[in-house]
Protein backbone atom coordinates (compact mmCIF):
# COMPACT_ATOMS: atom_id res chain seq x y z
CA UNK A 1 0.00 0.00 0.00
CA UNK A 2 1.58 3.17 -1.20
CA UNK A 3 2.45 6.31 1.34
CA UNK A 4 -0.09 8.35 0.43
CA UNK A 5 -3.13 5.93 1.38
CA UNK A 6 -1.07 5.12 4.57
CA UNK A 7 -1.63 8.41 5.38
CA UNK A 8 -5.18 9.37 4.30
CA UNK A 9 -6.46 6.37 6.39
CA UNK A 10 -4.04 7.50 9.10
CA UNK A 11 -4.91 11.31 9.70
CA UNK A 12 -8.61 11.68 10.52
CA UNK A 13 -7.76 14.91 12.22
CA UNK A 14 -5.75 16.86 9.11
CA UNK A 15 -7.07 20.56 8.61
CA UNK A 16 -7.83 22.02 5.04
CA UNK A 17 -5.69 24.81 4.07
CA UNK A 18 -7.11 27.95 3.90
CA UNK A 19 -7.36 28.52 0.28
CA UNK A 20 -9.06 24.22 -0.63
CA UNK A 21 -11.37 25.34 2.10
CA UNK A 22 -12.63 28.70 0.48
CA UNK A 23 -12.92 26.85 -3.02
CA UNK A 24 -14.56 23.63 -1.35
CA UNK A 25 -17.39 25.98 0.21
CA UNK A 26 -17.60 28.27 -3.10
CA UNK A 27 -18.19 25.32 -5.36
CA UNK A 28 -20.46 23.60 -3.21
CA UNK A 29 -22.67 26.69 -2.49
CA UNK A 30 -22.94 26.73 -6.24
CA UNK A 31 -24.89 23.04 -6.32
CA UNK A 32 -26.89 23.67 -3.42
CA UNK A 33 -29.80 25.53 -2.36
CA UNK A 34 -29.36 28.74 -0.36
CA UNK A 35 -29.18 27.74 3.60
CA UNK A 36 -28.32 24.16 2.49
CA UNK A 37 -24.14 24.46 3.21
CA UNK A 38 -23.28 24.75 6.94
CA UNK A 39 -19.70 26.00 7.28
CA UNK A 40 -19.43 28.34 10.28
CA UNK A 41 -18.07 26.75 13.40
CA UNK A 42 -21.42 26.95 15.32
CA UNK A 43 -23.13 25.31 12.71
CA UNK A 44 -20.90 22.30 12.03
CA UNK A 45 -20.48 21.83 16.05
CA UNK A 46 -23.91 19.38 16.12
CA UNK A 47 -22.30 17.36 13.04
CA UNK A 48 -18.99 16.87 15.82
CA UNK A 49 -19.90 13.32 16.41
CA UNK A 50 -22.15 10.64 15.94
CA UNK A 51 -23.74 8.28 19.33
CA UNK A 52 -20.28 7.96 19.99
CA UNK A 53 -19.72 11.18 21.84
CA UNK A 54 -16.48 10.21 23.18
CA UNK A 55 -14.37 11.16 19.78
CA UNK A 56 -15.09 14.64 18.21
CA UNK A 57 -13.90 16.03 14.78
CA UNK A 58 -15.13 19.63 12.86
CA UNK A 59 -16.06 18.99 9.85
CA UNK A 60 -14.71 21.49 6.75
CA UNK A 61 -18.68 21.88 5.80
CA UNK A 62 -21.86 20.47 5.77
CA UNK A 63 -23.71 19.91 2.76
CA UNK A 64 -27.44 19.05 2.87
CA UNK A 65 -28.70 18.18 -0.60
CA UNK A 66 -32.44 17.86 -1.25
CA UNK A 67 -32.63 15.60 -4.35
CA UNK A 68 -30.11 12.80 -6.11
CA UNK A 69 -29.28 14.92 -8.64
CA UNK A 70 -27.23 17.36 -5.87
CA UNK A 71 -25.53 14.41 -4.52
CA UNK A 72 -24.10 13.46 -8.06
CA UNK A 73 -22.96 16.48 -8.11
CA UNK A 74 -20.93 17.14 -4.84
CA UNK A 75 -19.34 13.89 -5.07
CA UNK A 76 -18.03 14.52 -8.41
CA UNK A 77 -16.69 17.78 -7.11
CA UNK A 78 -15.38 16.38 -3.71
CA UNK A 79 -13.50 13.91 -6.08
CA UNK A 80 -12.09 16.73 -8.32
CA UNK A 81 -11.04 18.59 -5.47
CA UNK A 82 -9.55 15.28 -3.80
CA UNK A 83 -11.66 15.86 -0.75
CA UNK A 84 -13.08 13.31 2.22
CA UNK A 85 -16.98 12.45 2.50
CA UNK A 86 -18.58 11.21 5.19
CA UNK A 87 -22.51 10.58 4.57
CA UNK A 88 -24.61 11.09 7.49
CA UNK A 89 -28.15 9.76 8.57
CA UNK A 90 -29.69 10.57 11.84
CA UNK A 91 -25.99 10.48 13.55
CA UNK A 92 -27.56 7.58 16.10
CA UNK A 93 -24.31 5.56 15.37
CA UNK A 94 -22.63 4.27 18.09
CA UNK A 95 -19.07 3.20 16.55
CA UNK A 96 -18.02 6.66 15.32
CA UNK A 97 -18.76 5.79 12.17
CA UNK A 98 -20.08 9.12 11.17
CA UNK A 99 -17.77 11.24 12.92
CA UNK A 100 -16.66 14.09 10.29
CA UNK A 101 -13.01 13.77 8.49
CA UNK A 102 -11.07 17.19 9.31
CA UNK A 103 -10.21 18.05 5.95
CA UNK A 104 -13.89 16.62 4.61
CA UNK A 105 -17.11 17.44 4.56
CA UNK A 106 -20.51 15.76 6.12
CA UNK A 107 -22.94 14.36 3.24
CA UNK A 108 -26.10 14.75 5.55
CA UNK A 109 -29.60 12.87 4.07
CA UNK A 110 -31.43 14.42 6.51
CA UNK A 111 -33.30 15.82 3.72
CA UNK A 112 -33.95 12.43 2.13
CA UNK A 113 -36.79 11.73 4.33
CA UNK A 114 -39.47 10.36 2.25
CA UNK A 115 -41.74 7.30 1.76
CA UNK A 116 -41.94 6.95 -2.06
CA UNK A 117 -43.85 3.97 -2.53
CA UNK A 118 -45.88 1.44 -0.32
CA UNK A 119 -47.21 -1.59 -2.94
CA UNK A 120 -48.72 -3.71 -0.08
CA UNK A 121 -49.88 -5.90 -2.58
CA UNK A 122 -46.06 -6.89 -3.42
CA UNK A 123 -45.07 -6.01 0.48
CA UNK A 124 -42.63 -3.45 -0.62
CA UNK A 125 -41.89 -0.30 0.35
CA UNK A 126 -39.24 2.15 -1.53
CA UNK A 127 -37.83 4.56 0.73
CA UNK A 128 -35.28 7.30 0.72
CA UNK A 129 -32.47 6.76 3.13
CA UNK A 130 -33.38 9.65 5.80
CA UNK A 131 -36.71 7.70 6.69
CA UNK A 132 -36.92 6.83 10.02
CA UNK A 133 -37.05 3.11 10.78
CA UNK A 134 -39.95 2.92 13.27
CA UNK A 135 -41.86 5.66 10.68
CA UNK A 136 -42.02 2.53 7.60
CA UNK A 137 -43.76 0.41 10.38
CA UNK A 138 -46.38 3.44 11.06
CA UNK A 139 -46.86 4.28 7.48
CA UNK A 140 -47.98 0.59 6.19
CA UNK A 141 -49.55 -0.45 9.57
CA UNK A 142 -53.08 0.43 7.93
CA UNK A 143 -52.17 -2.12 5.53
CA UNK A 144 -51.80 -4.83 8.41
CA UNK A 145 -47.83 -4.89 7.28
CA UNK A 146 -44.73 -3.77 9.31
CA UNK A 147 -40.72 -3.63 8.61
CA UNK A 148 -39.16 -6.21 11.30
CA UNK A 149 -35.77 -4.90 11.82
CA UNK A 150 -36.60 -2.93 15.10
CA UNK A 151 -32.98 -1.73 16.54
CA UNK A 152 -33.36 0.15 19.91
CA UNK A 153 -32.93 3.09 18.60
CA UNK A 154 -36.08 2.86 15.68
CA UNK A 155 -38.01 5.96 16.71
CA UNK A 156 -34.64 7.89 15.45
CA UNK A 157 -32.72 6.34 13.49
CA UNK A 158 -32.49 6.10 9.88
CA UNK A 159 -32.81 3.40 7.21
CA UNK A 160 -29.81 4.54 5.31
CA UNK A 161 -27.83 4.14 8.36
CA UNK A 162 -29.44 0.79 8.98
CA UNK A 163 -28.24 -0.06 5.54
CA UNK A 164 -24.86 0.88 6.32
CA UNK A 165 -24.27 -0.95 9.86
CA UNK A 166 -26.49 -3.78 8.81
CA UNK A 167 -28.69 -2.92 12.38
CA UNK A 168 -30.46 -5.77 13.60
CA UNK A 169 -32.53 -5.58 16.87
CA UNK A 170 -34.54 -7.59 19.14
CA UNK A 171 -36.47 -9.67 16.73
CA UNK A 172 -33.50 -10.25 14.41
CA UNK A 173 -33.18 -14.24 15.27
CA UNK A 174 -36.21 -14.91 13.50
CA UNK A 175 -36.97 -12.11 11.07
CA UNK A 176 -32.87 -11.55 10.57
CA UNK A 177 -30.93 -8.25 10.05
CA UNK A 178 -31.54 -5.64 7.46
CA UNK A 179 -29.33 -7.48 4.84
CA UNK A 180 -32.16 -10.42 5.05
CA UNK A 181 -34.84 -7.44 4.58
CA UNK A 182 -33.73 -5.47 1.79
CA UNK A 183 -34.79 -5.81 -1.26
CA UNK A 184 -32.82 -3.07 -3.38
CA UNK A 185 -30.50 -0.23 -2.89
CA UNK A 186 -29.39 2.92 -5.32
CA UNK A 187 -26.12 4.06 -4.37
CA UNK A 188 -24.40 7.22 -6.36
CA UNK A 189 -20.37 6.42 -6.40
CA UNK A 190 -17.75 8.61 -5.41
CA UNK A 191 -17.67 9.49 -9.24
CA UNK A 192 -21.00 10.23 -8.88
CA UNK A 193 -22.37 7.57 -10.81
CA UNK A 194 -25.62 6.43 -10.05
CA UNK A 195 -25.48 2.28 -9.45
CA UNK A 196 -27.80 -0.18 -8.57
CA UNK A 197 -27.56 -3.18 -6.25
CA UNK A 198 -30.56 -6.08 -5.81
CA UNK A 199 -34.06 -5.86 -7.46
CA UNK A 200 -37.75 -5.92 -6.53
CA UNK A 201 -37.97 -9.68 -8.17
CA UNK A 202 -37.59 -12.38 -7.15
CA UNK A 203 -34.50 -12.94 -8.60
CA UNK A 204 -31.04 -11.10 -9.40
CA UNK A 205 -28.75 -12.07 -12.53
CA UNK A 206 -24.66 -11.37 -11.34
CA UNK A 207 -22.89 -11.28 -8.37
CA UNK A 208 -24.82 -10.51 -5.27
CA UNK A 209 -23.41 -7.46 -5.05
CA UNK A 210 -26.42 -6.17 -2.81
CA UNK A 211 -24.53 -8.10 0.22
CA UNK A 212 -21.28 -5.85 -0.40
CA UNK A 213 -23.10 -2.62 -0.27
CA UNK A 214 -25.06 -3.37 3.26
CA UNK A 215 -22.67 -2.88 6.05
CA UNK A 216 -20.00 -0.97 4.27
CA UNK A 217 -20.54 1.60 6.69
CA UNK A 218 -20.24 4.16 3.77
CA UNK A 219 -17.07 3.40 2.60
CA UNK A 220 -18.37 2.78 -1.02
CA UNK A 221 -20.88 4.78 -1.50
CA UNK A 222 -24.00 7.54 -0.47
CA UNK A 223 -27.15 5.86 -0.89
CA UNK A 224 -30.56 7.36 -1.99
CA UNK A 225 -33.38 4.55 -2.38
CA UNK A 226 -33.58 1.34 -0.29
CA UNK A 227 -36.58 -1.15 -1.50
CA UNK A 228 -37.09 -2.92 2.20
CA UNK A 229 -39.00 -5.77 2.39
CA UNK A 230 -42.61 -5.80 4.56
CA UNK A 231 -43.90 -8.16 6.49
CA UNK A 232 -47.51 -9.32 7.80
CA UNK A 233 -48.06 -8.78 11.20
CA UNK A 234 -48.46 -11.55 13.37
CA UNK A 235 -52.25 -12.29 14.39
CA UNK A 236 -50.40 -12.73 17.87
CA UNK A 237 -47.97 -12.24 20.10
CA UNK A 238 -46.68 -13.21 23.02
CA UNK A 239 -43.89 -12.89 25.85
CA UNK A 240 -42.76 -15.25 28.36
CA UNK A 241 -39.93 -13.59 31.06
CA UNK A 242 -38.05 -16.16 33.03
CA UNK A 243 -35.92 -15.37 35.84
CA UNK A 244 -33.15 -16.96 37.01
CA UNK A 245 -30.78 -17.33 40.24
CA UNK A 246 -27.54 -17.30 38.03
CA UNK A 247 -25.90 -15.64 34.74
CA UNK A 248 -24.85 -19.33 33.48
CA UNK A 249 -28.55 -21.39 33.39
CA UNK A 250 -29.96 -18.41 31.61
CA UNK A 251 -27.27 -18.67 29.10
CA UNK A 252 -27.33 -22.62 28.82
CA UNK A 253 -31.43 -21.98 28.37
CA UNK A 254 -30.61 -19.98 25.23
CA UNK A 255 -28.65 -22.32 23.76
CA UNK A 256 -30.97 -24.54 24.60
CA UNK A 257 -33.96 -23.21 23.72
CA UNK A 258 -32.30 -23.15 20.16
CA UNK A 259 -31.26 -26.61 20.28
CA UNK A 260 -34.91 -27.93 21.09
CA UNK A 261 -35.76 -26.60 17.26
CA UNK A 262 -37.52 -23.43 18.79
CA UNK A 263 -36.58 -20.13 16.85
CA UNK A 264 -38.71 -17.29 18.54
CA UNK A 265 -39.34 -14.28 17.16
CA UNK A 266 -37.27 -12.42 19.82
CA UNK A 267 -35.01 -13.74 23.05
CA UNK A 268 -33.36 -11.02 24.62
CA UNK A 269 -31.70 -11.15 27.85
CA UNK A 270 -30.40 -8.98 31.01
CA UNK A 271 -28.36 -8.92 34.31
CA UNK A 272 -29.36 -7.99 37.77
CA UNK A 273 -27.61 -4.65 36.90
CA UNK A 274 -29.24 -4.16 34.31
CA UNK A 275 -32.75 -5.20 35.73
CA UNK A 276 -32.19 -3.28 38.95
CA UNK A 277 -31.53 0.03 36.59
CA UNK A 278 -34.53 -0.51 34.08
CA UNK A 279 -37.08 -1.04 36.85
CA UNK A 280 -37.34 2.30 38.35
CA UNK A 281 -37.52 3.66 34.59
CA UNK A 282 -39.72 1.74 33.52
CA UNK A 283 -41.80 -0.59 36.24
CA UNK A 284 -42.19 -3.14 34.16
CA UNK A 285 -42.36 -5.32 37.01
CA UNK A 286 -39.01 -7.31 37.06
CA UNK A 287 -37.88 -9.23 39.61
CA UNK A 288 -34.76 -7.26 41.35
CA UNK A 289 -33.90 -10.44 43.41
CA UNK A 290 -33.47 -12.28 39.96
CA UNK A 291 -29.86 -12.59 38.77
CA UNK A 292 -30.48 -12.61 35.10
CA UNK A 293 -33.70 -12.26 33.01
CA UNK A 294 -34.58 -13.82 29.98
CA UNK A 295 -37.49 -12.43 27.75
CA UNK A 296 -38.77 -15.11 25.16
CA UNK A 297 -41.63 -13.69 22.38
CA UNK A 298 -43.35 -16.30 20.59
CA UNK A 299 -45.83 -15.09 17.37
CA UNK A 300 -48.15 -16.34 14.67
CA UNK A 301 -51.60 -17.55 14.85
CA UNK A 302 -53.11 -18.28 18.37
CA UNK A 303 -52.56 -21.70 17.87
CA UNK A 304 -49.01 -21.73 16.72
CA UNK A 305 -48.44 -19.26 19.66
CA UNK A 306 -49.52 -21.24 22.43
CA UNK A 307 -47.80 -24.64 21.42
CA UNK A 308 -44.96 -22.88 21.21
CA UNK A 309 -44.92 -21.12 24.56
CA UNK A 310 -45.39 -24.43 26.12
CA UNK A 311 -42.27 -26.20 24.52
CA UNK A 312 -40.45 -22.81 25.54
CA UNK A 313 -41.21 -23.08 28.98
CA UNK A 314 -40.64 -27.17 29.58
CA UNK A 315 -36.81 -25.96 28.49
CA UNK A 316 -37.06 -23.14 30.59
CA UNK A 317 -37.76 -25.26 33.95
CA UNK A 318 -34.84 -27.90 32.37
CA UNK A 319 -32.84 -25.18 32.79
CA UNK A 320 -33.44 -23.96 36.13
CA UNK A 321 -35.54 -20.74 36.22
CA UNK A 322 -36.79 -19.72 39.05
CA UNK A 323 -39.81 -18.41 37.89
CA UNK A 324 -41.85 -17.76 34.80
CA UNK A 325 -44.29 -15.13 33.72
CA UNK A 326 -46.49 -15.20 30.45
CA UNK A 327 -47.98 -12.37 28.99
CA UNK A 328 -51.78 -12.22 29.00
CA UNK A 329 -52.16 -9.07 27.04
CA UNK A 330 -50.45 -6.98 24.54
CA UNK A 331 -50.16 -4.02 27.20
CA UNK A 332 -48.40 -6.50 28.97
CA UNK A 333 -46.50 -7.55 26.16
CA UNK A 334 -45.05 -4.53 25.49
CA UNK A 335 -44.56 -4.07 29.56
CA UNK A 336 -42.14 -6.94 29.36
CA UNK A 337 -40.61 -5.55 26.57
CA UNK A 338 -40.12 -1.92 27.77
CA UNK A 339 -36.94 -2.53 30.00
CA UNK A 340 -34.96 -4.17 27.19
CA UNK A 341 -35.91 -1.41 24.98
CA UNK A 342 -35.22 1.32 27.26
CA UNK A 343 -31.94 0.18 28.88
CA UNK A 344 -29.65 3.00 27.52
CA UNK A 345 -31.72 5.44 28.85
CA UNK A 346 -31.75 3.61 31.74
CA UNK A 347 -27.76 3.66 32.24
CA UNK A 348 -27.99 7.15 31.47
CA UNK A 349 -29.91 7.89 34.75
CA UNK A 350 -27.69 5.53 37.06
CA UNK A 351 -24.36 7.04 35.58
CA UNK A 352 -22.69 10.33 34.74
CA UNK A 353 -21.57 8.60 31.29
CA UNK A 354 -21.60 5.21 29.85
CA UNK A 355 -19.77 3.31 26.48
CA UNK A 356 -22.06 0.81 24.61
CA UNK A 357 -20.09 -2.23 23.37
CA UNK A 358 -21.12 -4.46 20.71
CA UNK A 359 -19.59 -7.70 19.73
CA UNK A 360 -20.78 -11.23 19.11
CA UNK A 361 -20.21 -14.98 20.80
CA UNK A 362 -21.76 -18.23 20.45
CA UNK A 363 -24.42 -18.81 22.15
CA UNK A 364 -23.12 -21.44 24.28
CA UNK A 365 -20.98 -19.01 25.88
CA UNK A 366 -22.81 -16.53 27.15
CA UNK A 367 -22.37 -17.33 31.24
CA UNK A 368 -18.60 -17.71 30.52
CA UNK A 369 -18.55 -14.22 29.14
CA UNK A 370 -20.80 -12.37 31.67
CA UNK A 371 -18.62 -14.31 34.38
CA UNK A 372 -15.28 -13.06 32.00
CA UNK A 373 -16.91 -9.00 32.26
CA UNK A 374 -17.14 -9.60 36.07
CA UNK A 375 -13.46 -10.27 36.56
CA UNK A 376 -12.80 -7.19 34.23
CA UNK A 377 -15.01 -4.87 36.41
CA UNK A 378 -12.91 -5.43 39.19
CA UNK A 379 -9.82 -5.08 37.28
CA UNK A 380 -11.08 -1.62 35.62
CA UNK A 381 -12.82 -0.79 38.54
CA UNK A 382 -15.86 0.17 36.68
CA UNK A 383 -19.22 -1.71 36.44
CA UNK A 384 -20.99 -3.13 33.56
CA UNK A 385 -24.86 -3.40 32.85
CA UNK A 386 -25.05 -6.40 30.27
CA UNK A 387 -27.99 -6.46 28.05
CA UNK A 388 -27.71 -9.03 25.30
CA UNK A 389 -29.37 -9.79 22.35
CA UNK A 390 -29.22 -13.85 23.47
CA UNK A 391 -30.81 -15.34 20.72
CA UNK A 392 -27.88 -14.79 18.03
CA UNK A 393 -25.26 -13.93 20.86
CA UNK A 394 -24.88 -10.42 20.64
CA UNK A 395 -23.51 -8.20 23.64
CA UNK A 396 -24.60 -5.17 24.34
CA UNK A 397 -22.56 -4.49 27.65
CA UNK A 398 -22.62 -1.13 29.05
CA UNK A 399 -19.81 0.16 30.81
CA UNK A 400 -20.81 2.82 33.19
CA UNK A 401 -17.95 5.60 33.95
CA UNK A 402 -17.96 9.26 34.49
CA UNK A 403 -15.87 10.72 32.19
CA UNK A 404 -15.13 14.15 34.42
CA UNK A 405 -12.79 11.73 36.87
CA UNK A 406 -9.80 11.39 35.60
CA UNK A 407 -8.82 8.31 34.29
CA UNK A 408 -12.08 6.87 33.85
CA UNK A 409 -12.53 6.93 30.10
CA UNK A 410 -9.61 5.54 29.51
CA UNK A 411 -10.01 2.83 31.69
CA UNK A 412 -13.85 2.33 29.90
CA UNK A 413 -11.97 2.20 26.55
CA UNK A 414 -10.02 -0.30 27.56
CA UNK A 415 -12.28 -2.47 29.43
CA UNK A 416 -14.18 -2.31 25.76
CA UNK A 417 -11.51 -3.48 23.93
CA UNK A 418 -10.88 -6.49 26.11
CA UNK A 419 -14.49 -7.83 26.03
CA UNK A 420 -13.82 -7.47 22.30
CA UNK A 421 -10.61 -9.52 22.87
CA UNK A 422 -12.96 -11.79 24.60
CA UNK A 423 -15.58 -12.28 21.78
CA UNK A 424 -13.01 -13.12 19.16
CA UNK A 425 -11.15 -15.92 21.93
CA UNK A 426 -14.19 -17.19 22.56
CA UNK A 427 -14.97 -17.80 18.83
CA UNK A 428 -17.27 -14.96 18.17
CA UNK A 429 -16.31 -11.23 16.15
CA UNK A 430 -15.73 -7.90 17.20
CA UNK A 431 -19.44 -6.58 15.74
CA UNK A 432 -22.64 -7.88 15.79
CA UNK A 433 -24.64 -4.80 13.98
CA UNK A 434 -23.01 -1.23 15.63
CA UNK A 435 -19.98 -1.87 13.13
CA UNK A 436 -16.58 -0.59 13.15
CA UNK A 437 -16.12 2.64 12.62
CA UNK A 438 -13.31 4.32 14.63
CA UNK A 439 -14.30 2.75 17.75
CA UNK A 440 -13.22 -0.36 16.96
CA UNK A 441 -10.52 -0.18 14.43
CA UNK A 442 -7.71 -1.40 16.67
CA UNK A 443 -10.14 -4.92 17.32
CA UNK A 444 -9.70 -5.06 13.56
CA UNK A 445 -6.15 -5.95 13.64
CA UNK A 446 -7.14 -8.83 16.35
CA UNK A 447 -9.47 -10.53 14.69
CA UNK A 448 -8.31 -9.92 11.09
CA UNK A 449 -4.72 -10.97 9.31
CA UNK A 450 -3.23 -8.55 7.07
CA UNK A 451 -4.04 -10.49 3.98
CA UNK A 452 -7.73 -10.38 4.78
CA UNK A 453 -7.43 -6.59 5.66
CA UNK A 454 -5.69 -6.11 2.29
CA UNK A 455 -8.91 -7.68 0.71
CA UNK A 456 -11.07 -5.56 2.38
CA UNK A 457 -9.23 -2.54 1.28
CA UNK A 458 -9.02 -3.60 -2.39
CA UNK A 459 -12.92 -3.94 -2.56
CA UNK A 460 -12.90 -0.50 -1.09
CA UNK A 461 -10.47 0.62 -3.81
CA UNK A 462 -12.45 -1.30 -6.40
CA UNK A 463 -15.25 2.03 -5.49
CA UNK A 464 -13.18 4.37 -4.70
CA UNK A 465 -10.08 4.50 -5.77
CA UNK A 466 -9.19 7.71 -4.31
CA UNK A 467 -10.28 6.37 -0.50
CA UNK A 468 -12.47 9.45 0.06
CA UNK A 469 -15.46 8.09 1.05
CA UNK A 470 -15.28 7.68 5.05
CA UNK A 471 -11.11 7.00 5.23
CA UNK A 472 -9.83 6.54 8.55
CA UNK A 473 -12.94 4.45 9.59
CA UNK A 474 -13.31 0.29 9.79
CA UNK A 475 -10.34 -0.54 7.80
CA UNK A 476 -6.71 -0.27 9.66
CA UNK A 477 -4.21 0.06 7.75
CA UNK A 478 -0.95 -2.38 7.74
CA UNK A 479 1.03 0.40 9.83
CA UNK A 480 -1.75 1.24 12.24
CA UNK A 481 -1.97 -2.50 13.25
CA UNK A 482 1.87 -3.16 13.33
CA UNK A 483 1.68 0.30 15.43
CA UNK A 484 -1.18 -1.48 17.61
CA UNK A 485 0.98 -4.50 17.71
CA UNK A 486 3.91 -2.34 19.26
CA UNK A 487 2.10 -0.69 21.84
CA UNK A 488 -0.88 -3.65 23.04
CA UNK A 489 -0.28 -5.25 26.68
CA UNK A 490 -3.88 -6.78 26.39
CA UNK A 491 -6.32 -3.92 25.80
CA UNK A 492 -3.37 -1.46 26.48
CA UNK A 493 -4.36 1.09 23.63
CA UNK A 494 -6.50 4.60 23.17
CA UNK A 495 -8.13 4.66 19.79
CA UNK A 496 -7.20 7.62 18.18
CA UNK A 497 -5.35 9.39 21.28
CA UNK A 498 -5.44 12.94 18.95
CA UNK A 499 -9.50 13.16 18.89
CA UNK A 500 -10.93 15.27 21.39
CA UNK A 501 -12.96 13.56 23.62
CA UNK A 502 -15.75 14.75 25.92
Amino acid sequence: MNAAVEHRHADVTASPSPALRARVIERLAAILPTGSLLYRVEDTRPFECDGLSAFRQLPMAVALPENESQVCEILRTCRELDVPVVARGAGTSLSGGSMPHGSGIVLSLAKFNRILEVDAMARIARVQPGVRNLAVSEAVAPHGLYYAPDPSSQIACSIGGNVAENSGGVHCLKYGLTCHNVLRVRLVTIDGEILEFGSEAPEVPGLDLLSLIIGSEGMLGVVTEVSLRLLPKPELARAVLAYFDAVEPAGDAVAAIIAAGIIPAGMEMMDQKAVRAVEPFVQAGYDLDAQAVLIVESDGTPEEVDEEIARIEAVLRDCGCTAIRVSESEEERLRFWSGRKNAFPAAGRVSPDYYCMDGTIPRRTLGRMLKAIEAMEEKYGLRCMNVFHAGDGNLHPLILFDANEPGQWDRADRFGAEILETCVEYGGTITGEHGVGIEKINSMCVQFSPAEREAFFALKRAFDPQELLNPGKAIPTLARCAEYGRMHVHAGQVRFPELPRF
